[in-house]
């Protein structure tokens, strides 16, 4: 079976979780409350590639203040659809030393990945680490960090859609869909 039509089954069989007006909405939503708090403070707003792009894209456009954008990449899942050892790939190019950072990603699972980057930017020195997601997933685990934004919830099941993929498809959707269980990614 070709990627290709992998992919296409993976849509067909899962359920649409958040609509792509509800994900908007929550966007719109979230961009209010980071504002709110964070609007005063100049902050670096860091994009974790690369399930983070479509969050930060939509949300960048409307945060109303002055602000300085990076990124970095690190991963657990690469394209296994289970998290495993974690590998730095990018650090951010931007000083955070003594600045407020807000990290911008797709979900929040088991918290493994965002407690660590939230550790390597305090040991560089950041004043105060803040976390948005789109997604925090309820799966009833002790996570080690949460998120201070939260646009959606989903359930303890595979999600994919609005920056979070399938096997490294779907990342594009702008709705969120759940699959029964997790895919069996083709080589």
């Amino acid at each position: 079976m070709s990627n290709i039509q992998q992919a296409r089954e993976f849509l067909a069989s899962a359920d649409l979780i958040h609509s792509e007006e509800t994900v908007q909405a929550a966007v719109r939503r979230v961009a209010g409350e980071i504002t709110a708090r964070l609007q005063e403070t100049n902050p670096v707003v860091l994009c974790v590639m690369s399930g983070g792009v479509p969050f930060a894209g939509h949300l960048l456009t409307q945060l109303q203040f002055p602000l300085d954008f990076d990124y970095l990449h690190v991963t657990r899942y690469g394209q296994d659809t289970a998290g495993g050892a974690l590998s730095w790939r990018a650090a951010p190019w931007i000083s955070v030393k003594g600045r407020t950072v807000l990290v911008v990603d797709d979900i929040l699972d088991e918290g493994v990945t965002l407690a660590a980057v939230r550790d390597r930017l305090l040991q560089q020195g950041a004043a105060a680490v803040l976390m948005a997601v789109v997604a925090d997933k309820q799966n009833g685990k002790q996570k080690p960090i949460a998120a201070d934004f939260v646009a959606l919830t989903v359930p303890d099941r595979f999600v994919f859609g609005f920056g979070m993929d399938a096997c490294g498809a779907w990342r594009n959707l702008p709705a969120i869909y759940a699959m029964k269980e997790a895919p069996q990614c083709s080589a």
